[in-house]
C-alpha cells in the first residue's frame, strides 16, 4: 500500500506528520514524503522544521493514497497548474485522495471538490465556494474517493477514519491505542463554536 503525503515550504508541521503517525502503522504501509516541486529541503510554517524530502511530484504517477497537508505554503500553489494537473492525475490512480486542513482549496484548486461536501480549517471555511464545494462544520467529511479534515489536529482524526477504511476497524483502534490518542483537552475552546469573544479576538492577534 503506497500512501504519498505531499509536502511543500510553509506546510502545517501536524497536519502531515500526525496522519504520518497513524498510517505508517498500517499493515504493508509505505508512507513516502513527496515534495509538490522538486526533491530537496522543505519548511514547515513554524520555521523549526526542515525536512529534506527524497522524491519530487514528477517521480509519482500513482498511488494508493494522497494526502495533502495545510499550512500557509497552500496559497501559492493554488495557481500552479503543473501540481493541479498532478493533482488531478493522481487522484485518478487512488483508492482515496485526502485533505487536512487548507490542503482542501489545493484539491477544489484542482477541481476535485466540485458539488461535493468539504471541510476544512474554521479560518477558511468561506474559500471553498468558489471551488464548487459545500463547507460541514465536521471533523471529518468523506464524500466518496475523498476524504477532507478540518484544521491540523483532525488530521489525526482522518487518518484514523482511513485506517480502518483501509484495513479494519480493529486495526484502526489499535493504533489509536498505540498513539495512546484519547484527548483531553484543558480548555473547550477547540472550535470556532466553543471559543470565546476573547479567545477569538487573541487568535486574530496571533495570527
Amino acid at each position: 500500500m503506497d500512501i504519498v503525503i505531499l509536502l511543500f515550504d510553509d506546510f502545517e508541521p501536524l497536519d502531515a506528520i500526525g496522519p504520518y503517525q497513524v498510517l505508517g502503522h498500517l499493515p504493508g504501509a509505505t508512507v513516502r514524503f513527496v515534495s509538490a516541486g522538486e526533491k530537496g529541503v522543505v519548511a514547515d510554517s513554524i520555521g523549526g522544521m526542515r525536512l529534506d524530502v527524497p522524491t519530487g511530484r514528477a517521480d509519482v504517477e500513482a498511488c494508493d493514497v494522497l494526502l495533502v497537508p495545510g499550512g500557509h505554503g497552500t496559497r501559492p500553489l493554488m495557481t500552479d497548474a503543473a501540481l493541479l494537473d498532478w493533482l488531478r492525475r493522481t487522484h485518478a490512480t487512488t483508492r482515496f485522495t485526502a485533505s487536512v486542513c487548507t490542503g482542501a482549496l489545493l484539491l477544489g484548486a484542482a477541481g476535485l471538490l466540485d458539488g461535493l461536501d468539504a471541510t476544512t480549517h474554521w479560518a477558511a471555511a468561506g474559500e471553498l465556494a468558489p471551488h464548487g464545494a459545500t463547507y460541514l462544520p465536521e471533523r471529518v467529511v468523506r464524500q466518496g474517493r475523498i476524504v477532507t479534515a478540518a484544521g491540523i489536529s483532525a488530521g489525526i482524526d482522518m487518518a484514523l477514519h482511513l485506517a480502518a477504511l483501509l484495513t479494519d476497524e480493529t486495526t484502526a483502534r489499535a493504533i489509536q491505542l498505540h498513539a495512546e490518542y484519547d484527548p483531553a483537552p484543558p480548555f473547550d475552546s477547540g472550535s470556532w463554536a466553543k471559543a470565546s469573544p476573547a479567545v477569538r479576538e487573541r487568535i486574530r492577534q496571533l495570527g
